[in-house]
Parts: structure tokens; sequence; C-alpha cells
């Protein structure tokens, strides 16, 4: 699972906010129309994303594959057909066209994620999001970026335990009851010790934010997301 790696990439030395507004730009560009040659500009600039934060495609695969599996559904399903013609690559190509803006708006999200930290991240939702529902949403990404990593290792290690007891042998549907039941369990009682713990560190809905400033370099990737954003508003690639 992608989490934050510390490092001295290209990605990492950016601004929050600068890397947020591109990823907005990114995501609003890939979904206004998913066209061959829009698609292939914005493959591009998705890899100098991933080659900016150093970031291999394959641990992103790795890391999205199970959304990678139900994404690909939608084509096989639309290229099976249960009357003839059995198989029509034609029909395939549309849902195909619509999962590949899905999967480079996820690798793009995945280069912000391995290289800001969480700080900074809630520092910029509290910033722009004013009073109380930007405190809320800015302590609730972080507690998700924290929690959610925590929360699979417990379900791999339950996972593991079964395994190694001869649970292979057991049926699918009790193996599966087995693993949430217990990965629940373990969900609550990782909660209760968060919530003490926020209490005992004094936890404050306004911390002082880590220092974040526009650089040079930050200007760039900014102008590149507002261009973005209005891409849908130009017919430049058809």
């Amino acid at each position: 699972m992608l989490t934050y790696a510390p490092g001295e990439t290209v990605a990492h030395r950016l601004d929050a906010r600068s890397k947020l507004a591109c990823q907005f730009g990114f995501a609003v560009a890939a979904f206004a129309g998913p066209t061959p040659r829009r698609l292939a500009v914005l493959t591009g600039l998705a890899a100098l994303a991933l080659l900016a934060g150093r970031l291999s495609p394959l641990s992103v695969a790795r890391s999205y594959r199970f959304a990678l599996v139900i994404l690909l559904l939608s084509p096989l399903s639309a290229l099976l057909a249960l009357t003839p013609p059995y198989l029509d690559p034609a029909r395939a190509v549309g849902p195909l066209l619509a999962i590949t803006r899905v999967v480079l708006v996820l690798t793009v999200a995945a280069v912000y994620v391995r290289t800001t930290p969480v700080r900074e991240s809630r520092a910029v939702i509290q910033r722009y999001v004013p009073g109380r529902t930007g405190q809320a949403l800015g302590v609730g990404v972080a507690l998700t970026f924290r929690f959610l990593p925590v929360l699979r290792r417990d379900l791999l290690s339950v996972r593991e335990a079964i395994q190694a007891r001869g649970g292979g042998r057991r049926s699918v549907v009790d193996r599966a009851r087995r693993i949430a039941v217990v990965g629940l369990a373990r969900a609550l009682s990782r909660s209760d010790r968060l919530s003490l713990a926020l209490r005992a560190r004094c936890f404050a809905w306004n911390p002082t934010p880590p220092e974040m400033a526009f650089r040079r370099r930050d200007y760039p990737v900014a102008a590149l997301g507002v261009a973005l954003s209005c891409w849908p508003l130009v017919a430049v690639v058809p």
C-alpha cells in the first residue's frame, strides 16, 4: 500500500498546494472526455509524474491491484456477448478508454501520496476550507492516511495466521468471516488506543501548520494544473 516516504526527488521538493492544483487539473482534463489523443497526452504527463517522484509503475499497479481487477471487468463484459458475434473488440473500446482515465488519475494521486507528508495535506485543507469544516476534513484526511496502512497490516497478519493454522482447508466464506470478525475487533481496539493517545498528547484542532512557501519550481506545476483545468473549455485536442 502506498504511503508517504521521505525523499529528495523533484516531487518531494514541491509545495503541497502546487501538487494538489496539478492533480485537480489532471483529473478535470481526464474526465472531460476520454478521447485517444487526449489520453495519450495525459499518459505522458502521468509518466512524468512517476519520474518526478521516482515511483515505479509496477508498485502503483501492485497497490491498486484490486481496483484494477474490478475496473477491467467493464471492458471484458462488453467484449463478451451471449449472442453472435460472441467476441466483438469494438464494444470494449469505450469502456477501455473510460477506465484508462481512472487509472491515470490514480497514478498521479499515488505520486502525491508518496511524496507529500500528511501534515502538509492537513495544513492545506485547514488553510483553504474555513471553520470547523476545514478542521474536521484536515483531521479526517490525516487519520485516514495514517490509519488505513495499519488496518491493512492487521488484516494481512490475520490472514497469515489463519493460513498457518490450516485455514486453507476451510471454505472461503468461513475464512472471510473469521478475517472480518478479527479485523473488526482489532480496528475497534486500535480506535480506542488512538483516542487515548490523542488525549494524552493534548490533541489540537488547530495545530501549528508546517512552513510552506511557493518557490520557482512550484509555479510551472501550478500553471500546468490551471491549464489542465481549462482544457475542457478549449478544444485543443479533439
